[in-house]
């Protein structure tokens, strides 16, 4: 009488499976940006632009009274300061999201995408790679700051981590969601330009609400509703060892809306991105 051997049925994944597909991921994203040295150089050519020419002649035009986190009068570029590294993790979210267009039209997120792990967690990990990127260039932003005498108390640059990477997120979701709707690359220019500068110049990156408040009431309300002003200010308090809640709590809460949102819009059964022909993604 032959007996059978039944194997059971394995369920889940192991714990070294999920940080191998981590592990993955974030080394092709390194990968790829190492490739892109130009992508770090035009990072980094934004915010310094700003910092170097347009503060200088804006130095005399707009002071900066003492408001938190600030106890004392600061300069014109000290203030703009954390709204460029912000602006650093805008331009990388939108960036990654363009990557995700191109491997979508090129057949390269099929082979992401066709993985038995969970979608979100695939997401969620890309999500976290480009927060990586994004974190080297603006620490070497925050790098070259500093020789032009931009420098926040030494501890600031620990307590601005956790600011940065959560804005990053934020951030990164945001362009993961936007990009779950752009069909073709070439559409990608025109859609961004309706997103990355009305949120960067209707926010408290360039210039304290309260004058904002002061030339437009209405402005004032749409910086206060803009995610990308409650990310500056998260960075701006986190940079002097001090944490503004209102802005954790939206910053964290839009994180979590836009994240789903991608999740949801990747979803072929119910999302943006729906299968072609072929099984793949369209």
């Amino acid at each position: 009488m032959s007996s059978t051997t039944v194997t059971p049925e394995r369920s889940g994944f192991s714990l070294s499976e999920y940080i191998v597909c981590l592990n993955g991921i974030v080394w092709r994203e390194a990968l790829r940006f190492l490739h892109q040295r130009e992508r770090f150089v035009s990072a980094l050519v934004r915010p310094l632009v700003w910092l170097f020419i347009f503060a200088a002649g804006f130095r005399q035009v707009l002071g900066i009274s003492i408001i938190p986190p600030y106890e004392t009068y600061i300069l014109y570029e000290v203030y703009i300061a954390p709204g460029l590294m912000a602006m650093i993790q805008l331009f990388n979210g939108m960036q990654s999201s363009l990557s995700m267009v191109y491997d979508r039209e090129m057949g390269n997120m099929r082979t992401l995408l066709v993985s038995p792990l969970p979608r979100g967690y695939l997401l969620f990990c890309k999500l976290l790679a480009g927060t990586a990127v994004s974190l080297l260039q603006v620490y070497a932003f925050l790098v070259i700051a500093w020789f032009w005498d931009i420098a926040p108390p030494t501890i600031g640059y620990l307590t601005v981590l956790p600011a940065l990477v959560l804005s990053g997120l934020m951030l990164g979701a945001l362009g993961m969601l936007i990009s779950a709707s752009i069909k073709q690359l070439e559409n990608f220019a025109g859609v961004m330009n309706f997103v990355i500068f009305p949120m960067f110049f209707a926010s408290s990156a360039l210039y304290p609400l309260w004058r904002v408040q002061e030339g437009s009431p209405m402005l004032y309300y749409v910086c206060q509703c803009n995610p990308f002003t409650h990310a500056v200010e998260l960075i701006r308090f986190a940079l002097y060892g001090k944490m503004n809640w209102v802005s954790l709590a939206v910053v964290g809460g839009c994180t979590v809306v836009f994240m789903i949102g991608a999740i949801l819009a990747y979803d072929p059964s119910r999302g943006l991105v729906r299968r072609g022909p072929g099984g793949g993604e369209a």
